[in-house]
């Protein structure tokens, strides 16, 4: 099944760590090969690297798909914010994946109406768009969180809320599926924990963990472009995808990545909206999950747009980083085998830790 096979693509915060991996991975043409792929973003500076990096790609490869990138690959100065920019790139595109977003916990919570716009009226202006000017934009996928479950903190209500105002789209613009993916912390995403550990081992420590309880679900970008494809390819109007991935305690991830290096732990305290532990299902959704596979699929809360099915609920209560939380060496090869521990990062994570 190649569901993307020839489509225009627009890839909203494109330059971002999770977008520069799902452009990398359309460009592989696993998932077809794509006529278009836009990246549209507000930094410049960003856009610019990206595009020098695939300008050497394409000196060096003999892949088909890499000679063929000014053709191919579209780079776009706008801001999800603005209804005109939204406009203007979402014409002649059929599939939408909204990276867009506000993400950093405590720089949300001193900025709440900076996230509701970003997280919230960037996802609104997309639909708009579709609807007001009826453009048969086929599927659109927004990107979430697991801090959207159960939100106790400012991005994760922005970020609930955009999954609501997405799936209840699907009912204001009948012609085009609007589905979500939720999941957890992406390893050495920028702004993540384990780039913060890197600096803070480089400098000696000590390395601060704000609680020794606090446990997250742990998954690589390449796993998140998964369940984003995943959805692409199985997801119904309306559902939210996730990922059935491990989880960690912190304190673990940072005693792997100091090894024997005499550097100290510091407890320094829970910070402004954080949880002990993420939840990716809560025990109101269980209901509405079902199995499909490697991941949930959590049906939409609006009946009308479940279609009357019944379905047989995949869980009997909410799923949780506490549930099955990794042992030491377990965090210790996950970390290995993604090449993070520190002394070992490879070239490309050394990019996205930028």
């Amino acid at each position: 099944m190649m569901p993307l096979e020839n489509k225009r693509i627009l890839i909203t915060g494109g330059t971002g760590s999770l977008g520069k991996v799902l452009v990398r991975r359309l460009l592989t043409g696993e998932m077809g090969s794509p006529q278009k792929v836009i990246v549209f973003s507000r930094d410049e500076a960003k856009q610019h690297f990206m595009r020098v990096e695939y300008m050497h790609k394409r000196a060096v490869t003999d892949e088909v798909i890499y000679q063929r990138l000014e053709q191919i690959l579209e780079f776009r100065i706008g801001d999800v914010r603005d209804f005109h920019s939204v406009s203007s790139a979402l014409h002649d595109v059929d599939v939408v994946f909204n990276a867009a977003a506000l993400k950093q916990v405590p720089t949300c919570e001193y900025f709440p109406y900076q996230a509701a716009m970003t997280n919230i009226g960037g996802p609104e202006n997309i639909i708009r768009v579709i609807e007001e000017q009826h453009l048969p934009i086929e599927t659109v996928v927004g990107i979430s969180t697991d801090k959207a479950c159960k939100p106790v903190n400012v991005m994760g209500m922005t970020k609930a809320i955009q999954e609501r105002v997405f799936i209840q789209a699907n009912m204001r613009c009948p012609n085009t599926r609007f589905v979500c993916v939720r999941y957890g912390n992406v390893l050495a995403s920028r702004g993540s924990v384990i780039p913060f550990f890197h600096e803070q081992i480089s400098n000696g420590g000590p390395v601060t963990i704000t609680t020794t309880d606090m446990t997250r679900f742990l998954l690589s970008l390449d796993q998140a472009v998964d369940v984003i494809f995943a959805a692409v390819r199985g997801g119904k109007r309306g559902e939210t995808y996730i990922p059935r991935v491990p989880s960690a305690k912190v304190v673990d991830i940072a005693k792997a990545l100091i090894g024997p290096r005499a550097i100290d732990v510091v407890v320094t305290g829970i910070r402004p909206g954080e949880k002990i532990h993420e939840i990716l299902v809560s025990e109101e959704e269980c209901h509405r999950t079902v199995d499909r596979g490697d991941f949930y699929a959590i049906s939409p809360l609006l009946p009308e747009l479940r279609d009357g099915q019944k379905m047989d609920a995949a869980l009997t209560g909410e799923y949780s980083s506490s549930d099955e939380v990794m042992n030491f060496d377990q965090v210790v090869e996950l970390l290995d085998r993604q090449n993070l521990m520190v002394g070992q990062v490879t070239l490309e994570n050394q990019e996205l830790l930028r």
